[in-house]
């Protein structure tokens, strides 16, 4: 695809197949996200994908716990990617947010189905979100930006919002 028809064609997913992405596809998504502008060049943010099951459920009941849901966050999908990046880089939340726009435009180029997920902030700074960022031996002093539920996308026939008027301006 070309750039501008991945941004443009590029939607949130919210019903993913149950079959696990393929490695390469992983590496793809991951890679793209190291890939994002960060704050002079710093490459401060963390990104960690799971894939395995009890984490999956247990992430999501955190997330859940927090939304105050039972159903999951996540939208069953089989991988989340988490983004973290330390407090006290110059940009933390912006520089995350580059990186988890690079994921999403990968992960539709190459097929895949993609959703932003909030609450991770809260997530992680809880003493339950912070073992697991030492059980996974990241540093101190990260907090959650957000993540995505990735996976192959079910089929779903949303029809394109048409962009709304005056998005945009110019000024000369």
């Amino acid at each position: 695809m070309q750039l501008l028809d991945v941004i443009k064609t590029r939607r949130s997913c919210r019903k993913y197949k149950r079959e696990q992405i393929k490695d390469e596809e992983l590496a793809a998504v991951l890679e793209a996200g190291t890939y994002a502008p960060t704050s002079m060049g710093m490459q401060s943010p963390y990104i960690v994908a799971v894939q395995e099951a009890t984490l999956l459920r247990r992430l999501a009941k955190m997330n859940a716990d927090i939304m105050g849901v039972t159903s999951n966050p996540y939208y069953d999908a089989p991988t989340y990617v988490l983004v973290l990046a330390p407090e006290a880089a110059h940009n933390p939340v912006q520089d995350g947010s580059l990186v988890l726009g690079n994921m999403m435009l990968a992960a539709h180029a190459i097929g895949l189905g993609s959703c932003w997920i909030h609450r991770e902030k809260e997530m992680f700074a809880t003493p339950e979100g912070q073992e697991l960022l030492r059980s996974w031996g990241l540093p101190e002093g990260l907090m959650g930006i957000g993540a995505l539920a990735l996976g192959y996308p079910e089929p779903e026939n949303k029809p394109l919002k048409p962009r709304k008027e005056g998005y945009t301006r110019i000024v000369r």
